[in-house]
């Protein structure tokens, strides 16, 4: 399985270059999975007692779908996967058309906190929205079209004692031709495969993404590498799970919902971010259509879950004294819980037992992560959801080396291991 499960999931990545792009791919294969596109604008689909109810609606760089079972009752329980869309790297300003010395460059901003010597030296392209003059919005990509050089050693020759300092204004502007800046439109190349016209564009979100595919290596074909790890691993998990809950028979008695929020690594204050209203309007609405009162809806949230599922760390074999020193996951060892005093994650006891149980029943093994105290963790979306709704939270995770990089790296078994527990999950267990 794990391999046609890897290949998948190599073609959903790089469908998925952007969080806008993730968002359209995550919609496009669950319609064709019999889910309904919903517009916020519209009513919101009523479901029927004899049949389930399935849903997807994209807001920006998000998604949130769901499939709520035949003869479902007002205070019908939630069980909901969290997830993110974007990845760090570098986001076009602006006026974007630079220059220098002859070289065209692109202004970029740097987006989240990415390994910014990953980005040297390879191809890049820029993808994302544009939203033409009329309103309308259309995903764009350039393919192959910038590079980020890094300075030559015989122009520093301390770098490889030094270390190489990258400075994020002056350094990391990005070559795409050569010429007058004045005369080139770095727009009207990413738009011309597209029928576009830069002319039309009044606003865009593009950011960068490593155009070089997916790839399985290594000993035994176990290790994958690949742009965007984290965190397109949990959505595709999620997505995978969801399309197998969505035809399960018997239908389970909760509503299963994937969230993929966006803006994680930048904090997820965003009107499509996990600490941004689109959960709660969407699970609001769900219990609407249910003709749930103010009650019945706080009863079903207290019974529900939420698995926040975001990358984690395996431990570095070069840097082995930054991380805890009894608690050692590694790749291939299965899918993390994810725990932290301080409340970066929101696993609890509770939902330790129950990672546990779905872990059983899915037949995988799962590790414990927690940060060597000199370390601090960084955050997700788990206690953001669980704050914002209340609902029982456990964070989990797929381990990976090079995390934040151009290309991270995981072993093959561990996205498959993943979606199990998640399928499980929605499945009852």
């Amino acid at each position: 399985m794990a391999f046609g499960y890897i290949d998948d999931f190599a073609a959903f990545i790089q469908a998925s270059p952007s969080s806008y792009h993730a968002a359209s791919e995550v919609a496009r294969r669950l319609e064709a999975a019999g889910f309904e596109r919903v517009d916020e604008t519209g009513a919101w689909p009523r479901p029927s007692a004899s049949a389930p109810s399935r849903g997807v609606l994209v807001r920006d760089g998000a998604v949130v779908a769901w499939s709520v079972p035949a003869g479902a009752g007002p205070t019908a329980p939630f069980r909901v996967v969290g997830a993110h869309t974007d990845s760090p790297g570098f986001k076009l300003k602006p006026k974007p058309t630079t220059g220098n010395a002859g070289w065209l460059q692109a202004g970029v901003e740097v987006y989240g906190g990415p390994l910014l010597n990953s980005w040297l030296d390879r191809e890049l392209e820029l993808a994302g929205r544009v939203v033409l003059k009329d309103g309308v919005e259309h995903l764009v990509r350039s393919g192959p079209l910038l590079r980020i050089p890094q300075l030559a050693v015989h122009l520093d020759r301390a770098v490889n004692n030094d270390g190489l300092v990258l400075d994020k204004q002056r350094h990391t502007a990005p070559v795409w031709g050569l010429g007058d800046a004045q005369a080139a439109d770095l727009l009207a190349s990413v738009v011309s495969d597209s029928g576009l016209r830069a002319s039309e564009i009044a606003g865009y979100d593009l950011v960068t993404c490593d155009t070089q595919a997916p790839r399985v290596f290594g000993l035994d074909a176990a290790f994958f590498a690949s742009p965007r790890l984290d965190n397109l691993s949990s959505v595709h998990a999620g997505l995978r799970a969801l399309e197998s809950a969505a035809t399960a028979d018997p239908a389970p008695g909760h509503i299963s919902v994937l969230a993929a929020f966006d803006h994680e690594e930048l904090g997820s204050q965003s009107r499509s971010g996990a600490s941004g209203p689109i959960l709660v309007d969407v699970l609001t609405r769900i219990s609407a259509s249910l003709d749930a009162g103010t009650d019945e809806r706080m009863r079903a949230l207290a019974d529900s879950w939420c698995v926040s599922a975001d990358a984690g760390h395996a431990v570095h074999p070069n840097y082995p004294e930054r991380h805890d020193p009894v608690n050692r996951p590694i790749a291939g060892g299965g899918p993390l819980l994810k725990i932290n005093a301080q409340q970066r994650y929101a696993t609890d006891a509770s939902g330790a037992a129950l990672w546990a149980r779905l872990c059983a029943a899915a037949g995988v093994s799962y590790q414990e992560f927690v940060s060597q105290n000199d370390v601090p963790c960084g955050s997700t979306i788990g206690p953001l959801t669980a704050t914002r709704l209340g609902i029982r939270t456990v964070d989990v995770g797929v381990p990976l080396l090079s995390m934040h990089s151009a290309r991270e790296l995981c072993h093959v078994d561990d996205p498959v291991s993943l979606a199990r527990a998640l399928g499980a999950f929605f499945a009852g267990a």
